[in-house]
């Protein structure tokens, strides 16, 4: 039976030494232990055995006298087995000789054995308590590793809730962005509405090109698109970036978590293995060769910053998505409000459009009727003058027939008096007729111009009211909804 510790090779390493011709003394075997080299428990975390075993192992048994196995005995009570006689006599030990030799033989013998039996029982004892000291230290190695795969398996599960979490959060957040990015698109739309509507009532005729409310709320109405477009594009450039950290984030999870599944394989594997299990082999130098990167505080600190990282990340995420979702509210109720404004701007402006226009067609009716009216009146001062013109006529006949009288008969009588009264008379009113006509004629030019003015401004307001109500509004009439501002849709 081979003892532990003890290789095949020590047995066939070196030649067995040949037997010798005479028996050695049994002195020589006690001699032989105490050269042997005194065993060491060190020696088993040795790659393998060490020298002394090779030296132990080619000893060679000789003979060796009496006198160096018991040096208490005297040199001359020593037998010697070769007579010193001439060749051919030998010389016969004393009954005394022999009784002393066999007691000498006795004693050595029994403290052979007893030495035997002293060292089986240490040997006995060494291998019970290196079979315990053994079985305790792989137990606390097998104790430790199973701490060690609990501690992995603790935050495994810390980083899988973190995983998760980190996941919706950032799925949250790309939401929000797909929000940010449409409501982003959506004001396109807006702004250029407000931007074709200063264009198309730049087209605006005459005294209605005014810089009227509505073109004060349009142009407030551009800047509050253009701010409202300026503040979620710098919010989408900040989701841009948090999305990126949530991203790195995520991946040190995903990385860390990959880690502590492959170190938590490892390691429960080495916490089942048993002495019976398969695949256990000799690695010798393994345990001089030190891998280690980290001590269980900084593993640990390690594992303890990914996930303060990553929840810092979604705290910020989630702020982020708050101010997000308030930023789209405001800016879409701003613009909305805006948008109202500019839309009761058009309203009132077209209702007081077609309230002058109205009172440009009533005014405009009156003085075609007043020029009916003066029209006829000129045509009756026309007719009065030339009859007026007949009766001066008359009565002018009447004074230069009467001129023709003769000498006495030249009397300014009544008929003369009134005659020439009746001249002076028509001729007054000749000349009164006729600055009523000219009067006349040019309140008919007046009320034509004014005529024409009223219709020019007839045909302004139709083109303003055509302008803000056909176009302005049937635009704005497509204005987006908040929900579609706000990125619902």
């Amino acid at each position: 039976m081979e003892l532990y510790g003890y290789p095949l090779k020590t047995k066939f390493n070196q030649p067995q030494p040949p037997p010798p011709k005479v028996l050695p003394a049994t002195s020589t075997v006690a001699a032989s232990y105490k050269n042997r080299i005194p065993y060491h428990p060190e020696s088993f975390s040795m790659p393998w055995m060490p020298n002394s075993y090779y030296k132990a192992a080619a000893l060679n048994p000789t003979l060796s006298p009496l006198t160096e196995s018991f040096p208490g005995l005297p040199p001359t009570k020593i037998v010697p087995f070769i007579s010193e006689r001439p060749s051919g006599v030998f010389t016969w030990h004393t009954l005394d000789d022999w009784h002393r030799s066999n007691m000498t033989n006795y004693k050595e013998s029994e403290t052979t054995r007893h030495n035997a039996e002293r060292l089986r029982a240490d040997l006995t004892r060494t291998i019970k308590d290196v079979y315990q000291q053994t079985k305790r230290t792989q137990g606390e190695s097998t104790q430790n590793l199973g701490k060690r795969v609990n501690d992995i398996e603790y935050w495994k599960s810390e980083l899988c809730i973190e995983l998760d979490a980190m996941i919706r959060e950032t799925n949250s957040l790309a939401d929000m962005q797909k929000r940010l990015e449409r409501a982003l698109a959506d004001t396109e739309g807006p702004f250029q509405v407000a931007h074709k509507c200063l264009l198309n009532r730049e087209k605006r005729m005459g005294i209605d090109l005014v810089h009227d409310d509505v073109e004060k709320q349009l142009i407030t109405e551009i800047k509050v698109i253009r701010s409202c477009r300026e503040r979620l594009q710098q919010c989408l450039d900040t989701v841009n970036s948090q999305l990126m950290c949530n991203k790195e984030a995520r991946q040190e999870l995903e990385k860390d978590l990959a880690d502590k599944q492959m170190g938590h394989h490892i390691d429960s594997k080495c916490y089942q293995l048993k002495n019976t299990s398969r695949g256990i082999h000799y690695f010798r130098g393994v345990e001089r060769t030190d891998a280690t990167v980290s001590v269980p505080e900084t593993w640990a600190r390690f594992t303890d910053n990914n996930i303060f990282r990553s929840q810092s990340a979604r705290a910020t995420s989630a702020k982020l998505r708050a101010s997000t979702e308030s930023l789209l509210m405001g800016t879409a109720d701003e613009m909305w409000r805006q948008f109202s404004k500019v839309n009761d701007a058009f309203t009132s402006r077209i209702t007081e459009t077609a309230n002058a226009k109205s009172k440009i067609q009533t005014h405009l009716a009156k003085t075609r009727q007043e020029m009916f009216q003066i029209e006829t009146k000129i045509q009756v001062i026309q007719k009065t003058i030339r009859d007026k013109e007949v009766q001066l006529k008359v009565a002018q006949t009447r004074l230069d027939e009467r001129t023709r009288r003769p000498n006495v008969e030249l009397c300014r009588d009544a008929a003369q008096i009134r005659l020439v009264q009746e001249v002076n008379e028509i001729n007054e009113t000749l000349r009164n007729l006729h600055q009523c006509l000219r009067a006349s004629e040019d309140m008919l030019q007046m009320l034509v111009r004014s005529k024409g003015v009223l219709e020019h401004d007839l045909v302004v307001k139709n083109n303003s009211l055509f302008i803000d109500q056909e176009r302005c509004m049937g635009m704005r009439k497509s204005y987006p909804s908040t929900v579609q501002i706000l990125g619902y849709v």
